[in-house]
C-alpha cells in the first residue's frame, strides 16, 4: 500500500510541477491537469496520498495540492465513506493541524486557508449530532501554539460565513448548526475574547523588546485573526453578547484603536457592532460609546491623521472610523426619537466636533461619508433643537462652502484632496461622477441646516456672492480654447463661482419657503440682486452662474416689482450672447448653455410668477418680435422657448377671446408657412421631403449648408406647435374659467368641458403634422432609404450620444466644454430627423390633454392616426418605436375620456398590441438563437459587431419594457407598493437573520388587481383580450428580469383573473401555466423573480386545477418532481374542506414540487454538486411530520462517528 502511495505521489508531484511551470507547453499542462482531476475523481487511495503530499517537508505548492485532495474527498466522497475512514480522516486532519504545520509567521496563507476549509467541511456534515466535542477539540488546539490558535480562528470564521452569511448548505443542516452555535454563543464569545485579550497583552509586553520581535508579531497575528473572527459573529449574534459584562467587547475594541497593528481590524468590528439593527431597547447599551473613556479613545485615534500623510492602511482605518461615528449618530437619532429612556449624551458636543473634523478632512470621500448623518441630525425632532447642534450647524455650513468647490481631480495637484482622490478613484471621470452625487447630497443637507438658521445661512451666502462679484477673474494655468482670458471648467474662479451659485440656490430656496414674509431680508436680497444685475462679464461659464443667481434671487422682485425690467433686460441680453460677435465659427457648448440658460430662466419666471410679469407683457412681446425679425439671430429652440414664455403669460389674460386672438397673431407666420402649398407637398411626399431637407445631396466637408434653412423652418414650425400645445391653458379656477369664456358645457359626469384658446389654430395644423409623421415612417421603406445620398446613408441611424446612453457608456469628460461644436453634415442631419420625430409625437401626446374635446371630436381621428402614426411600423426601427409608444400612445391612453374608448382606443390598441407581440416574439427568438449558436459564418462582417449586437439586444429589452409599461397603464390601476412583501412575523424564528425571499414583491392578488375602465373595455373584445394575455405571459420567458418581475407582480394574475369565470379552453390554461414555468426556468435564479413566479404559479394551479385536470399533466413533466408528494398536494387542492393547511405551508410544499424547473445561473450550470446529508433532527416536533416533509436522512448514520457518547449534545 505504502509503495503504491509513494509511486502515485511521485507522479502527482511531477504533474503539479508541470502545471505550475511557466515553461510547460499547453498540451503537457492539460495532460497533467487531466491526470490530477481523474486521480481525485477515481483513485481509491486519495486520502493517504493527500496526507503524504501535505507533509510539511514538501514544497508549499505540493502541500496545497495534497490538502485540496483531502478537501475534495470530504466534499464529494464523504457520504460514501465507511465510518472508520471518516474517523481516521478527521483524526489525521486534526493531527496535521497539531503537528504538521510550520510556525505562524512562516506558514503560507493558502495552506492555512485550505486546512480551515477541510475542517469546516467536516463540521458542516457531522456537527453537532456526530461530533459533539468539536468545540472542545478546537479549544485544546489553541493551547498548542500561535499557529494552531490562528487556524482555530480561521475555522470558526469560515463556519460562520458558510452557515450564516453565505448559507452554502441545506436548510436543516444550516438550522442545526446555527442553533447549536447560538446555544453555545456565550462560551464561544468568551473564548474569542479571552484569546484576543491574552494575545494582545502578550503583544503589548513584547513589542517594545527588540529581542522578542518575532514572538510579538506572532501574538499580533493571532490578535488580528481573533478580531476578524469576531467580525464574522458580531453581525448576527444576539446583541446581548455584544453588550455583556458591561460592554467588555466594545471597551476592548476602543482600547485597540490606539494599536497601529490592530486598529483597522478593531475598528471594523466596532463598525459592525454599532451598525446593528434590532429592538431599540437592546441597542441602548451602545450609548456607552458616548461615554468619556470610549469617546476619548475614538477621538484620539482620529488625531494623528493629518500630520501622518497618506498611508493606505491608515486611510482605510480613517474611513472605517468615520463610518463608526456616522453609525453612532444614526443609533443616537433612532433612540432619542423612540420611547426608550435615553438622554442626550453629555459628550454630544465632543462627538459633533470630531464628526466635523471628518467633514473638513482633505479627502472628498471622507467628507461625503458624513453627509447622511448630518442630514439626520438636522432633521431630528430632538437633536436639531439641542444648543450643541445649533452651535455646530453654522460651522457645518461654513465647512460646506469649502466642500462644494469641485477640487481634487486625481490627475491634478492643485489641492490636498488630489492625493486622496488618487487612492479612491480610477480617474477624473470617476471622480467627476462621484462629486456630482456628493454635491447633490450636500445641497440637501445644507437645505436642512438652513431650516434651523435661515437668516444666518443667507448672510453667509450673501457675503460669498459679494466676494465673488468683487474678486477679479482668475483663469488659472488652463485657459479656454475659445478666446484669450476666458475660464475653463478647471479655472479657480469658475470652480468658486459654481460652488457659490449652488450654495446660494440651496439657501435662498429654503429661506423663501420657510421664513415668514414679514421676516424676509428683502432689502439685503434686493441689494444682492442689484449687484448681480450690474455685474458684467463676457466669460460664458461665469455668465451662466450669474444667470442662476438672478433666477435664485428673483423671488425678492415680488416685493420690488420696479426691478422687473432690469431683470428681463439682463436675461434678454444673454439670449443673444456671443463671445466673438459676427463670428462664423460654431458656438461653443458654454455659449450655447448661456443662451439656453437665459431662455429657461425666462420660461421659469413666466411659469412661476405670471401675475408679476403680466404688466410687462407688451414690453416682453415687442422685444421677442425684434429678436424674431432676424431669422438667423436665434436658434429654433431659442425662438420656441421665448414663444413658450409669451404663451405662459397669455394664460393670465383669463379671457378666451383675447388669448385666442394673441395666439393667432403669434402663430400666424408659422401657420402660413406650415399650410403653404409648397410645404404641404413636401410633407406629403417622401421623395420631395428628402430633397427639401437635403438628404439626397452629396456633401463634402463642413460648409455652408444650402438646405439647412429648410430644416430650420420645419423644425421651427414643429417646435412652435409643441410649445403652444404644451403651454396654452384655461384658468385652473372654475369660476375664472366660466367668466373668461373657457367653459363649453358639461360632460355627462358633471365635469366641465374646457376649450383651449389654441385649439382652433392647432387643429388647422394637425393635418400636415400627421402627414409629416406618415412621411417619416415611410422614409424607412427600402425604396426611400435608397434615395439617401452617400453622405447621408446613416442619417436615420441613432446618434452616438443615444447609443452611449443605451449601452451605459460615460459621456466624454468635460475638457471639450469650451471647444467649438463642429458638427459634421451627417450629425446635423441625424439630429434633425431624431428631434423632428420625437417632437411630432410629443405634440400628439400633449394634444389630448391640451385640446380635450376639440381633439377627440376630430372626424375619423382613429383612422387618421392609424394611417399616419402607425403606418409601416415593420420598417420603423426599435429606437424610433420606443419614443412613439412612450410620448404619444401612453399619453393618449392616460388622457382619453371614457366616452371615446370604443371609437378611438379599441381600434388603435387592438392592432397595435397584436403587431407588437409578433414583433417582440420574433426579436426574442433571434436573441435566444444567438445565445445558443456561436456567430454564424454567413453573417456579413461589421465595423464593431459585438458592440452592435449588444446595442440591438439592449434596444429590444428597452422596447419590451415600454410595451409592457403601456400594457400595464392600459389595464391596471396603480396604487403604490401596497403588496410589498410578506410580514416579518411570518418568518420562522430561526430564519430571522437569513435573507428571506418573502421580502420580494408578490404577484398582485387583491390589492393591485383592479382594472382600469379602459382595461375593462378592452378585455371585452376577445381578440384584444387574447393578445394582452399572450403578451403578458410570453414576456415571462424573455431574457429581461425587470420585465418578468413587473409583469408577474402587477399584470399577469389580474388579467387572467378577469377571464377565469368565462369559457377558458384547456389548451389556453396549460399554455399560461407552462409560460410561468418557462419563466421560472429562465429567471428562477433571481430571487425576486423566483418568489413572484412561484406565487403566480401557485395561484394559477390552486385556482384552476379543480376545473382543468390537464394542469396535472403539466406538473408531471416538471423535472425531479416527487409523484407521491404531487398526489397529496392535488388531494388537498381538489378537497379544500377536508384538511385545512396554512397558506404559507401550502406555498412551501408547492415551491418544493416545482423546484426542478428553476434555472441555474451560467456559473452554476456545469459545477459539480456538493451533497450534504441531513442528520437526525436535534429538536423534537410536536406534530408528526407530513410525508411531504420527510427528511433525506441516512438511518445507518445514526451512530455517532467521532464520539460514542451523544448525551453531551
Amino acid at each position: 500500500m505504502s509503495e503504491q502511495v509513494n509511486a502515485l505521489c511521485d507522479q502527482l508531484i511531477k504533474a503539479v510541477n508541470v502545471m505550475m511551470d511557466t515553461e510547460s507547453s499547453q498540451r503537457y499542462r492539460l495532460e497533467a491537469l487531466k491526470f490530477c482531476e481523474e486521480f481525485k475523481e477515481k483513485c481509491p487511495i486519495c486520502v493517504p496520498c493527500g496526507f503524504k503530499l501535505a507533509e510539511k517537508t514538501q514544497p508549499p505548492i505540493i502541500r496545497h495540492f495534497g490538502l485540496q485532495i483531502l478537501e475534495h474527498c470530504v466534499k464529494f466522497r464523504w457520504n460514501n465513506m465507511p465510518q472508520r475512514e471518516k474517523v481516521n480522516l478527521k483524526n489525521n486532519v486534526m493531527g496535521l493541524i497539531s503537528n504538521g504545520i510550520r510556525p505562524i509567521l512562516e506558514e503560507e496563507s493558502h495552506i492555512k486557508d485550505v486546512l480551515s476549509r477541510i475542517v469546516v467541511e467536516m463540521i458542516k456534515r457531522e456537527w453537532p449530532q456526530h461530533w459533539p466535542d468539536m468545540l472542545k477539540e478546537l479549544d485544546s488546539l489553541t493551547k498548542q501554539g500561535e499557529a494552531q490558535t490562528e487556524l482555530v480562528m480561521f475555522i470558526l470564521l469560515r463556519l460562520a460565513e458558510d452557515v450564516v452569511t453565505f448559507q452554502t448548505l441545506p436548510t436543516q443542516r444550516r438550522r442545526d448548526i446555527q442553533q447549536t452555535l447560538t446555544q453555545n454563543m456565550e462560551n464561544i464569545f468568551n473564548f474569542l475574547l479571552n484569546i484576543l485579550q491574552q494575545n494582545v497583552n502578550k503583544y503589548r509586553k513584547m513589542k517594545t523588546d527588540p529581542t522578542q520581535e518575532i514572538k510579538a508579531k506572532a501574538y499580533c497575528r493571532v490578535g488580528v485573526a481573533a478580531l476578524n473572527t469576531l467580525a464574522g459573529y458580531i453581525d448576527w449574534v444576539a446583541l446581548v453578547h455584544i453588550t455583556n459584562d458591561n460592554c467588555r467587547l466594545l471597551e476592548m475594541l476602543c482600547l485597540l484603536l490606539s494599536e497601529a497593528e490592530l486598529q483597522l481590524e478593531a475598528v471594523e468590528c466596532l463598525l459592525i457592532a454599532v451598525s446593528r439593527k434590532g429592538k431599540l431597547e437592546d441597542r441602548k447599551p451602545l450609548m456607552i460609546l458616548f461615554g468619556d473613556v470610549a469617546m476619548h479613545y475614538i477621538l484620539s485615534a482620529a488625531q494623528p491623521a493629518d500630520g501622518a500623510g497618506l498611508t493606505e492602511r491608515h486611510y482605510i482605518f480613517l474611513k472605517r472610523l468615520c463610518q463608526v461615528l456616522s453609525a453612532l449618530g444614526s443609533q443616537l437619532c433612532a433612540l432619542l426619537a423612540s420611547d426608550v429612556d435615553v438622554e442626550t449624551p453629555a459628550n454630544l458636543g465632543k462627538y459633533l466636533e470630531a464628526f466635523l473634523a471628518f467633514t473638513t478632512h482633505p479627502s472628498q470621500f471622507l467628507r461625503s461619508s458624513t453627509q447622511v448623518t448630518w442630514g439626520s441630525l438636522f432633521r431630528h425632532e430632538v437633536l436639531s433643537k439641542d444648543p450643541m447642534t445649533m452651535a455646530i450647524t453654522s460651522k457645518y455650513v461654513r465647512a460646506s462652502m469649502t466642500n462644494l468647490v469641485k477640487v481634487g481631480f486625481p490627475s491634478k495637484t492643485d489641492s490636498p484632496s488630489c492625493e486622496y482622490s488618487r487612492a479612491d478613484f480610477d480617474g477624473d471621470e470617476d471622480f467627476n461622477a462621484f462629486f456630482n452625487s456628493f454635491r447633490a447630497q450636500q445641497g440637501e443637507v445644507v437645505r436642512n441646516a438652513c431650516k434651523l438658521i435661515p437668516l444666518e445661512t443667507f448672510q453667509m451666502a450673501g457675503e460669498w456672492l459679494q466676494y465673488q462679484l468683487n474678486t477679479p477673474i482668475d483663469i488659472g494655468p488652463t485657459t479656454s480654447k475659445t478666446a484669450e482670458g476666458l475660464c475653463c471648467i478647471f479655472s479657480p474662479s469658475y470652480v468658486q463661482w459654481e460652488a457659490m451659485t449652488f450654495f446660494t440656490e440651496s439657501v435662498v430656496s429654503q429661506l423663501i419657503k420657510f421664513v415668514d414674509k414679514e421676516k424676509l431680508p428683502v432689502d439685503q436680497g434686493m441689494e444682492l440682486l442689484q449687484a448681480v444685475l450690474n455685474y458684467e462679464t463676457r466669460d460664458p461659464l461665469i455668465l451662466s452662474c450669474v444667470l442662476t443667481n438672478v433666477s435664485t434671487l428673483f423671488p425678492f422682485v415680488n416685493f420690488r416689482p420696479e426691478f422687473l425690467p432690469q431683470v428681463l433686460s439682463k436675461l434678454f441680453s444673454s439670449v443673444t450672447f456671443e463671445v466673438i460677435e459676427e463670428s462664423k465659427a460654431p458656438r461653443t457648448r458654454a455659449v450655447k448653455n448661456v443662451r439656453r440658460h437665459a431662455c429657461s430662466s425666462i420660461i421659469k419666471m413666466c411659469r412661476d410668477y405670471p401675475q408679476l410679469i403680466l404688466p410687462c407683457f407688451e414690453m416682453l412681446y415687442s422685444h421677442v418680435k425684434r429678436l424674431f425679425s432676424n431669422e438667423l439671430l436665434l436658434t429654433q429652440m431659442e425662438k420656441c422657448a421665448l414663444m413658450e414664455a409669451l404663451v405662459l403669460i397669455s394664460n393670465q389674460f383669463k379671457n378666451y377671446e383675447k388669448q385666442k386672438a394673441f395666439l393667432e397673431e403669434l402663430m400666424a407666420p408659422v401657420s402660413s408657412r406650415w399650410l403653404s402649398e409648397e410645404m404641404t407637398q413636401v410633407l406629403l411626399d417622401p421623395t420631395l421631403f428628402l430633397s427639401f431637407v437635403g438628404a439626397d445631396v452629396k456633401v463634402s466637408g463642413i460648409i455652408d449648408d444650402p438646405t439647412g434653412i429648410n430644416r430650420s423652418r420645419i423644425s421651427f414650425c414643429v417646435y412652435t406647435i409643441l410649445g403652444v400645445v404644451k403651454r396654452a391653458r384655461w384658468p385652473s379656477d372654475l369660476e375664472e374659467a366660466k367668466a373668461g369664456g373657457f367653459v363649453d358645457g358639461y360632460a355627462p359626469n358633471g365635469n366641465p368641458i374646457y376649450r383651449n384658446p389654441c385649439a382652433e389654430q392647432v387643429r388647422k395644423l394637425l393635418h400636415n403634422l400627421l402627414a409629416v409623421i406618415r412621411t417619416q415612417n415611410n422614409l424607412f421603406l427600402p425604396e426611400n432609404l435608397a434615395k439617401l445620398s452617400e453622405t447621408f446613408t446613416k442619417a436615420f441611424d441613432m446618434m452616438d450620444v443615444e447609443k452611449n446612453a443605451i449601452l451605459g457608456l460615460p459621456q466624454p469628460l468635460l475638457d471639450l466644454y469650451d471647444a467649438p461644436v463642429y458638427k459634421t453634415a451627417l450629425e446635423r442631419m441625424q439630429g434633425f430627423f431624431c428631434t423632428l420625430y420625437d417632437n411630432c409625437f410629443h405634440i400628439l401626446g400633449n394634444a389630448g390633454q391640451s385640446l380635450q374635446q376639440d381633439f377627440y371630436t376630430i372626424d375619423g381621428l382613429a383612422g387618421q392616426l392609424i394611417t399616419s402614426a402607425f403606418i409601416n411600423l415593420a420598417n420603423v426601427p426599435d429606437y424610433r418605436l420606443r419614443p412613439m409608444l412612450r410620448v404619444f400612445v401612453k399619453q393618449l391612453v392616460l388622457s382619453c375620456p371614457p366616452e371615446y374608448y370604443n371609437t378611438l382606443m379599441c381600434p388603435i390598441l387592438g392592432p397595435l398590441f397584436a403587431y407588437l407581440l409578433q414583433r417582440l416574439t420574433q426579436k426574442w427568438q433571434v436573441i435566444n438563437q444567438r445565445s445558443c449558436l456561436c456567430n454564424s459564418e454567413d453573417e456579413p462582417p461589421e465595423d464593431n459587431p459585438m458592440s452592435q449586437e449588444m446595442l440591438d439586444e439592449q434596444l429590444v429589452r428597452l422596447l419590451t419594457r415600454e410595451v409592457m409599461d403601456l400594457l400595464s397603464v392600459c389595464c391596471i390601476v396603480k396604487r403604490g407598493s401596497e403588496a410589498a412583501g410578506a410580514k416579518e412575523g411570518e418568518l420562522e424564528e430561526e430564519d430571522m437573520m437569513a435573507t428571506d425571499a418573502s421580502q420580494a414583491p408578490q404577484p398582485a392578488t387583491n390589492t393591485l388587481d383592479e382594472l382600469t375602465e379602459l382595461g375593462k373595455c378592452l378585455l371585452k373584445n376577445e381578440d384584444i383580450c387574447t393578445t394582452f394575455l399572450t403578451t403578458a405571459y410570453s414576456s415571462l420567458s424573455w431574457k429581461d428580469t425587470i420585465t418578468c418581475q413587473r409583469m408577474t407582480t402587477q399584470v399577469c394574475w389580474p388579467l387572467l383573473k378577469q377571464v377565469i369565470s368565462g369559457s377558458l379552453l384547456a389548451d389556453a390554461v396549460t399554455w399560461f401555466y407552462g409560460a410561468v414555468l418557462r419563466g421560472l426556468q429562465m429567471h428562477g435564479q433571481h430571487e425576486g423573480c423566483n418568489t413572484a413566479l412561484i406565487q403566480l404559479a401557485f395561484f394559477i394551479y390552486e385556482t384552476l386545477r379543480p376545473r382543468f385536470p390537464e394542469l396535472r399533466t403539466v406538473m408531471e413533466q416538471v423535472p425531479q418532481i416527487q409523484m407521491d408528494c404531487l398526489d397529496q398536494f392535488d388531494l388537498k387542492v381538489l378537497n379544500p374542506g377536508q384538511q385545512k393547511t396554512a397558506d404559507k405551508k401550502r406555498k412551501d410544499i408547492f415551491k418544493r414540487l416545482i423546484s426542478g424547473t428553476v434555472g441555474k445561473p451560467l456559473g452554476q450550470q456545469f459545477k459539480k454538486e456538493v451533497h450534504i446529508k441531513n442528520l437526525p433532527s436535534l429538536f423534537k416536533k410536536t406534530k408528526p411530520e407530513s410525508t411531504l416533509d420527510i427528511l433525506d436522512s441516512d438511518s445507518a448514520g445514526l451512530a455517532t462517528l467521532f464520539s460514542p457518547d451523544t448525551d453531551d449534545i
